[in-house]
C-alpha cells in the first residue's frame, strides 16, 4: 500500500511500515531494507515535493525484490508520483 502527500517546494521524503503481522523483526527488516533500496533506486523518479509512507503487507515477506520493485512501481504509477 502506499500513501502520498505532495508538498510543494518541501524535499523528496519517505517512510515505511512494517507492522508485527509480517513477522518476526528478522523478516520486517528485510522487508524494509528491500523498499528502501527500492526508493533509492527510482528516486530521481519520483516528482519533487513528494512524501511517500509505503505499507508493507504480509506476502510481502515471500516476495522476491524483483516483485516487491514491480508492484512499488505499478503503484507509484497508479497515483502518478513518477516524473517519466
Amino acid at each position: 500500500m502506499l500513501s502520498f502527500v505532495v508538498k510543494p517546494g518541501a524535499p523528496f521524503r519517505n517512510g515505511f511500515i512494517t507492522s508485527r503481522a509480517i513477522g518476526r523483526a528478522v523478516a520486517r527488516n528485510r522487508v524494509r531494507r528491500r523498499l528502501r533500496e527500492i526508493v533509492r533506486k527510482h528516486q530521481h523518479e519520483i516528482v519533487p515535493g513528494v512524501w511517500i509512507v509505503t505499507i508493507a503487507r504480509a506476502h510481502a515477506v515471500a516476495a522476491s525484490y524483483r516483485e516487491l520493485e514491480g508492484e512499488w512501481l505499478r503503484l507509484a504509477g497508479r497515483a502518478s508520483i513518477l516524473a517519466a
